[in-house]
């Protein structure tokens, strides 16, 4: 198994010596951004982080590795929620950066497919993409610093996941070096390939735990012809649903996005965030971001947007509801709904659940969970909002005003307990698109029980014997 003790100043030269001194961080406050999980939650230690230039340059990295036995924690924009790109505490790791493989190795808007590096910025794909007629629809609040490597890792979702898909379903095929440093290239542009065993659904998801993906073949879309954003007011999450029902029914494919907010977390991204204002004259419980994106004309997702408002209004659904009138105003829309999480830090500290329950179960989750959590902390401020259209909820809660901010986040795995609890109760999943990482890795543990779980150790096992990968993240040792 892999080493948790530090590494010999020896050992970190050899590794320095495969990709030059000018690509390695040894300097002590250089590394020390890379070692705190975006939430401040996990604090690692590493002696050096690598920054490999190719694909080559990290299969030497991972067949040194392999042979000394020495722990890799790979990190691309150092976003992820649960603490999977976060080295272990123990010194013995080493962090493995591919923010320098960052080319775009081509773009085929005739196959509708793009070769990239796993280092890419998201925005940078999407601006590619965009580049050449075409669209990559992943979108998320971290576009501009995440990296395409993580997405894959952690199969992210966003916004546009109701019609597009989260990141299983925009790659069709990876370039992945090996625990052994072995390269597999399986960077194949083909939406039928019947071959054997899926290699590539393995790796993502994985969150580096069984190999480092260096590359990989997205797929991009043509770039809609119309496009309508809209926010209404409405009573309850009763209401949210059913006016996406009828959306759904309306819009089909068009419908392209479907948030639910509360008015809590309107009051807190009006307050903290900059240039963000209530876009309706009264304030409304709850708030149903849509979005509509035709692939004909304008004029028919101005029709589809104004349709489905109207019978909104009609059957009582819809309270109040504003239509962005520019391409700026639709940004400024979804600007509120995306910093939304970010809006909470200034009110103390936030207990948060990255979930999915079935998207017919959602309001009775929600009001199930609002009153255990009440019950549990009296005073919480539960800001629970998500893709209400693919089921994924985030289910975030601040603390009481005026509560001590240390003794509310002690209380996270009790608080977590409880909502997790109700989430399984009805079909859920405690990780939607965040993944496991360290945070979720026990639980993970107590809820996959027998064979599934064996089976990941298996695979695990199989790819990784010498426990190199990202050790203790996803699947606990045993």
């Amino acid at each position: 198994m892999s080493t948790t003790t530090p590494l010999s100043p020896a050992l970190l030269d050899r590794f320095a010596a495969i990709i030059g001194e000018a690509n390695v961080l040894r300097d002590p406050a250089e590394i020390a951004p890379r070692l705190v999980e975006n939430r401040g939650l996990y604090r690692g230690a590493s002696p050096m982080v690598l920054k490999p230039g190719s694909t080559a340059e990290v299969a030497a990295i991972l067949k040194l590795a392999s042979e000394t036995q020495t722990p890799i924690v790979p990190q691309t924009g150092n976003t992820g929620l649960v603490g999977g790109q976060t080295p272990r505490e123990t010194g013995g790791d080493l962090l493995l950066s591919l923010e320098r493989m960052n080319r775009i190795r081509e773009v085929d808007p005739v196959a509708n497919v793009m070769v990239v590096d796993a280092g890419c910025i998201l925005a940078d794909v999407q601006r590619a993409a965009d580049n050449a007629g075409r669209l990559f629809p992943l979108s998320l609040g971290s576009e501009g610093s995440c990296r395409i490597g993580g997405n894959l890792s952690t199969n992210a979702g966003g916004t546009a996941v109701l019609a597009y898909g989260n990141m299983r379903q925009l790659c069709l095929g990876l370039e992945v070096v090996l625990p052994t440093g072995e390269i597999w290239d399986g960077l194949r542009r083909l939406k039928k390939d019947n071959t054997g065993y899926d290699l590539r659904d393995l790796f993502i998801g994985a969150e580096g735990t069984l190999g480092v993906i260096t590359g990989a073949v997205l797929k991009m879309f043509p770039q809609p012809l119309g496009r309508q954003v809209a926010l209404a007011g409405l009573a309850s999450p009763d209401a949210a649903l059913a006016l996406f029902q009828e959306a759904s029914n309306r819009c089909g494919t068009a419908l392209t996005g479907f948030e639910l907010m509360p008015r809590l977390g309107v009051e807190f991204t009006t307050r903290h965030i900059p240039g963000v204002r209530d876009p309706l004259a009264s304030p409304h419980d709850w708030y149903a971001l849509i979005d509509i994106s035709t692939s004909d004309s304008a004029e028919t997702a101005e029709r589809m947007m104004q349709a489905l408002l109207e019978h909104g209004f009609e059957e009582g659904l819809v309270e109040d509801a504003v239509v962005a009138a520019s391409v700026a105003q639709q940004a400024a829309l979804w600007h509120m709904r995306e910093s939304m999480s970010d809006a909470q830090k200034p009110e103390g500290g936030s207990i948060k659940h990255d979930v999915s329950v079935p998207v017919s179960k959602i309001p009775v989750f929600m009001e199930e969970a609002r009153q255990a959590v009440l019950a549990a902390i009296p005073g919480a401020r539960i800001c629970a909002f998500g893709h209400l259209g693919d089921g994924n909820i985030h289910y975030n809660i601040s603390q009481p005003v005026g509560a001590d901010k240390q003794a509310f986040i002690a209380r996270w795995r009790e608080i977590n307990h409880i909502v997790h609890g109700i989430v399984l109760s009805y079909g859920g999943s405690i990780s939607a698109e965040h993944g496991i990482g360290q945070l979720k890795r026990d639980e993970l543990a107590a809820i996959r029980t027998g064979i599934e779980l064996d089976l990941m150790r298996r695979i695990k096992h199989s790819f990784d014997p010498a426990g190199i990968m990202n050790p203790g993240k996803v699947i606990a040792a045993g």
